[in-house]
Parts: structure tokens; sequence; C-alpha cells
């Protein structure tokens, strides 16, 4: 199996380190010589000067950047009425992608929360931004309680849309797992798609350097 010139990377809900596991196969990817791009249809929380594609430049020294940027750590419709930010359409977005798509070897799309969070005023999802692009789909999930369910219910949604899922990244794995993680990566493990692997919980605390040398062995299920 080939990797999608295009991979959107959806969570099983937000904080779950979709933008870390961004980072991680972005420099995978890198690594292997590949040109890579990242976009973000809509970053929130830039008040608190977040910024999910900086970090990704940091970490995985790829190109990256933000369709929308809003001010407020909300879902993007909630933090653009706040703004009086006009969102995107979905089809700005798709347009944008698949210009870089023209110049690069792969393009990730890292959403905003969850698979069905709206994206825009016309109740667009990453779920639809897929349909238009005919992407593929990484799910980051957590190792914690209640990930089988949530894990469950996302990959049950895209199966609904005919959306196909290269697999599923655990986006941290606790310094000192218990038999919970443990039980939940034994399960996820067994699952329709394949557990692509797991980041430390403390990846991002890593060096460039050491963030983008690890990053092959924590995300080793990854097609080439």
């Amino acid at each position: 199996m080939n990797l999608s010139p295009v991979v959107l990377v959806t969570g099983t809900d937000t904080g779950v380190g979709k933008t870390i596991t961004t980072a991680a196969l972005a420099a995978v990817l890198s690594g292997t010589g590949r040109s890579v791009a990242v976009y973000k249809p809509c970053q929130s929380g830039a008040a608190d000067g977040d910024s999910d594609a900086a970090e990704i430049v940091r970490l995985a020294d790829v190109t990256a950047e933000a369709g929308v940027v809003l001010q407020e750590p909300m879902a993007p419709v909630a933090a653009a009425a706040i703004d009086g930010t006009p969102l995107p359409s979905l089809a700005a977005h798709a347009a944008r992608i698949r210009e870089l798509a023209g110049a690069h070897d792969h393009v990730l799309v890292e959403g905003a929360g969850g698979l069905l969070v709206e994206l825009d005023s016309d109740g667009g999802t990453l779920a639809d931004l897929g349909s238009l692009l005919a992407a593929a789909f990484v799910v980051v999930a957590r190792p914690g309680l209640g990930t089988l369910n949530h894990t469950a219910l996302t990959l049950e949604a895209l199966s609904a849309r005919g959306l196909d899922v290269l697999g599923v990244v655990l986006g941290s794995w606790p310094v000192r797992p218990d038999a919970v993680h443990y039980s939940n990566r034994q399960v996820l493990g067994t699952l329709r798609v394949p557990l692509l692997g797991a980041l430390p919980g403390r990846a991002s605390e890593l060096s460039p350097a050491d963030f983008r040398a690890g990053a092959p062995a924590w995300l080793n299920g990854v097609p080439a």
C-alpha cells in the first residue's frame, strides 16, 4: 500500500496529539527525501500564542500554513463569530490543498478537533473535505480510558462515507503506562485498520533533531 498524496489527520477528540502526529508524519516522509507540505484549514487559539503550523515547521522542518487564523481557542465557527472573521469555504481549502499537492509529493492536512467539527459557515467538516479531495485519513487517538469507543465511532463515520483510512496513531503514549493503556493498545491493534504507531507523550519537548530521528520508529507502521 502506497501512501496517498493527500492525507488528512483527524482526531477522536481535541487535544489527542494531532499536531505532533502530523509533525512526525511529515518528518518520516521528509526523511525519505520526499517534499512535504502541511495545511491546517482553521487555526484557533492564536491569542494564546499557539500556532500548530509553527510547531510543525520547528519539529519537522517542512512547509506549513493555515487557511484562516482565529484568536479564540474554540471550534472554528464559534471562534470566527467572536473574531468577526469570515471562514473560507471547503472549496477554497480544497483548491489550496490541490495547489500544494501540485508542488509537493505529499500534503498533510490537520483537522480541528474531531472529524465532524464544522470548518465553514455551511456546515462543512473535515470528512466532507476528504470527500472533495478523495484523500486518505489517519486517525489520532488517546491511549487512555474511553478511547475504544471514540476511535470506533470515528472509524464508523469514515466508513459510512466511504473514506479511506490508512490507520490509527496513539498521539501521546504515557511515560508510565498502566494496564488500561496496554489493554487499549492491544485492542486497537486488532481493528480493521492498522495501528501505525504511538508517539511518546513528551515528544514535543525533544530537540527538533531528536524528534526527526525518533519519528520513523514511533510510526513504524506508516506505509512507504
